[in-house]
């Protein structure tokens, strides 16, 4: 299938976006930033009440509104407390695998905006010190974050202005190769949203217009279960546009748009995701059908919302979710693909 989507675009804004500190229920810049690219390419843009940005795009026909779905907002996490020796202790925002933060750089967010830096250890961080340095388990109650600022004492801590309740920015370690592969915490979901905005791209400079008018719903708490609970009343079938799982017996890679029949809240709608696998086959994508074990995403928050929809998802291949995550351009391009064909076909 032949469509001349802009992959400079794309790239370029997966590693702009990639680049926010956004965790869940901090996405206010970022959004800023959808609004602008939105905007840019004529398409109305608006936020609901809990800062989900709805971008919309009017169709041939108002016969039925189409939704579509990416979240924003990564993991993360949060001061818990100041230790009595000066560090901090932490909790979790959303679900990061904690052994993969051992040692990863982060900043530290004040409520009044300033940053500082530091690094997430283990209690027991030297070898030449710690018997147990090896094998004690990486978890928030044997993890600290040592701040890179003069700090003795909990009340030097207290100084700099950090308190609980203040946000701590994980460090996204972004890098695009030459040969394709986007390497970086957090393209769940931001290679997403990445690829739908390139898709504005295409649809504005090739003045392409949908069957139906289209909702596409940027959401900001998706990593903590409730993104898009609450959705536009027009909207009659939504897709979300997440990662695709891979690994142990799933048939996704890195280079495949991958077609969810089920994640953990049951089955997706049957004619919907028959419909997306008659598209991938007929225009030859590199796609797969997978079951995903251990998954919500947001038309699973949308239906249990209470809102009355069909539902599906689709999404690149991701390696090493909530980890170091890799992926490739390609199963940005066959993702894109398959949205637009869904959109237009």
């Amino acid at each position: 299938m032949e469509l001349s989507i802009n992959k400079e675009y794309v790239l370029n804004t997966a590693k702009e976006l990639l680049q926010f500190n956004s965790p869940s229920g901090f996405c206010f810049d970022i959004m800023k930033t959808i609004a602008k690219r939105a905007e840019r390419f004529g398409y109305a843009f608006e936020t609901n009440n809990k800062g989900c940005g709805i971008i919309t795009v009017p169709g041939k026909s108002n016969d039925k509104v189409i939704g579509l779905s990416a979240h924003v907002d990564t993991l993360g996490a949060m001061v818990r407390s100041i230790t009595s020796h000066g560090t901090l202790k932490f909790t979790l925002v959303g679900g990061p695998i904690v052994p993969t933060l051992d040692s990863e750089y982060c900043q530290i967010r004040t409520r009044e905006g300033k940053i500082y830096n530091g690094t997430f250890l283990s209690t027991s961080p030297a070898i030449h010190v710690f018997a147990d340095s090896s094998s004690k388990k990486r978890d928030p109650e044997n993890m600290e974050i040592r701040i890179d600022e003069v700090v003795k004492s909990k009340e030097d801590v207290e100084k700099l202005g950090i308190c609980a309740g203040d946000y701590i920015f994980i460090d996204p370690k972004t890098t695009i190769t030459e040969s394709g592969f986007i390497k970086s915490r957090f393209i769940d979901d931001k290679g997403s949203v990445a690829c739908l905005m390139g898709l504005l791209e295409l649809m504005s400079r090739e003045k392409i217009t949908p069957n139906y008018t289209t909702k596409i719903i940027i959401s900001v708490y998706e990593e903590v279960g409730h993104g898009a609970s609450n959705i536009p009343s027009d909207i009659t079938e939504m897709m979300s546009v997440d990662m695709g799982c891979i690994g142990d017996d799933l048939n996704c890679t890195e280079y495949d748009v991958s077609i969810c029949a089920k994640d953990s809240g049951g089955p997706y709608d049957y004619n919907m995701v028959t419909r997306l696998v008659e598209l991938s086959k007929e225009n030859k994508l590199d796609y797969v059908v997978d079951i995903y074990p251990m998954y919500g995403s947001d038309v699973g928050a949308a239906l249990h919302g209470g809102n009355n929809i069909r539902g599906a998802l689709i999404g690149p291949g991701v390696h090493a979710s909530h980890g170091m995550e890799r992926t490739h351009y390609k199963a940005f391009e066959n993702t894109i693909k398959l949205v637009y064909l869904y959109l237009t076909k």
